[in-house]
Order: structure tokens, then C-alpha cells, then sequence
């Protein structure tokens, strides 16, 4: 292995993201404009700071992303102190793992001299996730589709239009992937595959051209959350608030337990913002963006 070599610390932003946005389960995915940055900086001892002492030790994602990235480029993986500073909800669903995975695979290429090469940040971090929902659109930015083919991940990324509002509510509990992966069925229908198919390009078409009606026409999954929802006591209340307040959608984002209304334009989401707080107050709430901007390096600094 060669020795990595140049830069003494760099700092990575990643986007927060939503994967499904309904019908598009483990297949779409959008960056939302909600950053988590994290400072990778050469080190005699592994130090982590800014995250529960539960993430500090050698298990920490953002430190595993960053010695598997080293492997992958072949080169020898420098002791780091890493500072992570997040506003990301950890309950579920606004892709706080794979801001980490994106982090430390851009901070090994950087760290070793290297361009960052989105190619090669996606790929990787698609292995260390084992699906590309969150991390394509926290590369990419945007609203991204992706399958995986011959072991590359082939994604297509879209740009959301302005009017469309998304109003993300985080509930103070969690759901763990590995339980909402559980209570799907592993077999499906051929009419439920039909449904969502359709609904898929017509989310995608609708977000693009901010269609408000069609993405509500589309936002009708069958395949996953009618079994995870029973997973998260307030979906039912809360998604009844936000579409009696005028929401054009509502979909739990991930595999929960965050979840998102879609409205169009700033007089309806704050009317949806209200009645969703109404409804539970101490929920993690807010409007946020859909942005074109994927994960990159903000500072760099040489040895």
C-alpha cells in the first residue's frame, strides 16, 4: 500500500436525505438542505467529538467509511480526530448514517491526495450501506433514482421545483431499520407491483415539474408503509392533521420513525407546520428544502 500523503484535515458537508418518498422504496431518494459537517484531521490517537459517547470509539461509521474508502484506494489509513457537528435527528429516516458513510469516503480520498471522484464515493458507499436510496442523493444532491447493476450503481438525478414544501416531522422515539425490514412481506402481488410502478415515474415527473395534484395522485404506497406504520403510533394522527391542513402527500421518509408532508408553496406548509405541532408538540419539526447541492469538501489543509 502506498502512503496517503498531502493534506492534514479536511472538512466534509453532507446533506441530510429522505429515501422512498413513498412509492419508491429503496429506490428514490432526495437531499434536503439540513448539513452535517465533519472534520477529518491527521492524529496520534483516534479521538471522535460532537456525538453521543455511544459513536466515539473504533466503531464510529464515519471512521469505519473512512479506513474501508482507504482500502479501496490502496492506501494506508492515517489516525484521525474526527469533530462531527450534526443537526440531524438520529430517530430514523433523514439519512444520519449515510452522512457519515459519504463523509469518510470523500475525507479518505482527500486525505490521500487525491480528487474526489463521485464515481467512486457513490460506489463505495453503496457497498458500506448495501442500497443506494440515501447515499446517491447525498452524493449527488437533488432527487436521485438508482439500481445497482454488475455491482455499480447506476442513479439519475433530477432537480425538485421551488413551490414544493417539505415539512419533516421527527417524533422523540425510534424505529430500527432492521425492525421496519421485518414487517414486509416477502412476496408481493403482481397488481401491488403495477400500482407502485406507475406511481413511481409520476413521483418523479411530479417533483421535477412541481406538480403539487399529481405527486398527491402518485403518493399512494402499497408495498411498505402500510406495514411500518403500525411501527410508529403517530403516523395515523399525524398524516390525518397535516391533509386536513391542506398537505398534498405525507410519507414516512426512510424507514421511520421521521416523517414528511408535502405542500405547495409558504402559506400551506405553515399551516401544515402548525397543525402537525398541534397535534404533537414536542415533535422535531420543520420545513425543509429540497437542494440541488450533494456532499463536498468545504476547507482543506495541507501538512
Amino acid at each position: 500500500m502506498s502512503e496517503p500523503g498531502g493534506l492534514e484535515r479536511v472538512t466534509v458537508m453532507v446533506p441530510a436525505t429522505s429515501a422512498n418518498l413513498g412509492v419508491g422504496f429503496d429506490t428514490l431518494g432526495m437531499a434536503l438542505d439540513l448539513w452535517a459537517s465533519f472534520t477529518f484531521a491527521r492524529s496520534g490517537t483516534l479521538e471522535i467529538h460532537g456525538c453521543e459517547p455511544q459513536f466515539t470509539g473504533p466503531d464510529n461509521l464515519a471512521w469505519t467509511s473512512f479506513l474501508t474508502a482507504c482500502e479501496s484506494l490502496g492506501t494506508k489509513a492515517p489516525t484521525c480526530s474526527i469533530e462531527i457537528g450534526s443537526p440531524i435527528p438520529l430517530s430514523g429516516g433523514l439519512g444520519s448514517s449515510s452522512t457519515c458513510v459519504v463523509a469518510g469516503v470523500i475525507a479518505a480520498q482527500a486525505l490521500s491526495g487525491r480528487p474526489v471522484d463521485q464515481a467512486f464515493t457513490l460506489d463505495v458507499a453503496t457497498q458500506i450501506e448495501g442500497h443506494p436510496d440515501n447515499v446517491a442523493p447525498a452524493v449527488l444532491g437533488g432527487l436521485v433514482s438508482s439500481f445497482i447493476r454488475d455491482g455499480k450503481t447506476v442513479s439519475s438525478r433530477f432537480d425538485v421545483a421551488p413551490n414544493l414544501r417539505f415539512i419533516v416531522a421527527a417524533p422523540p422515539y425510534q424505529v430500527r431499520t432492521v425492525e421496519a425490514r421485518k414487517v414486509m412481506p416477502r412476496e408481493v402481488p403482481l397488481e401491488t407491483t403495477v400500482w407502485q410502478m406507475g406511481r413511481c415515474v409520476a413521483t418523479v415527473l411530479a417533483l421535477e415539474a412541481g406538480d403539487a395534484r399529481l405527486f398527491g395522485e402518485a403518493c399512494q404506497d402499497r408495498l411498505h408503509e402500510p406495514y411500518r406504520k403500525v411501527l410508529i403510533p403517530d403516523y395515523e394522527p399525524l398524516r390525518s392533521r397535516a391533509m386536513g391542513a391542506g398537505a398534498v402527500g405525507f410519507f414516512i421518509s426512510g424507514s421511520g420513525s421521521t416523517m414528511i408532508a408535502v405542500a405547495d408553496g409558504d402559506e400551506m406548509a405553515e399551516r401544515v407546520i402548525h397543525a402537525l405541532g398541534d397535534e404533537r408538540p414536542d415533535l422535531w419539526l420543520r420545513e425543509v428544502a429540497a437542494i440541488k447541492l450533494g456532499a463536498h469538501l468545504a476547507q482543506a489543509a495541507e501538512g
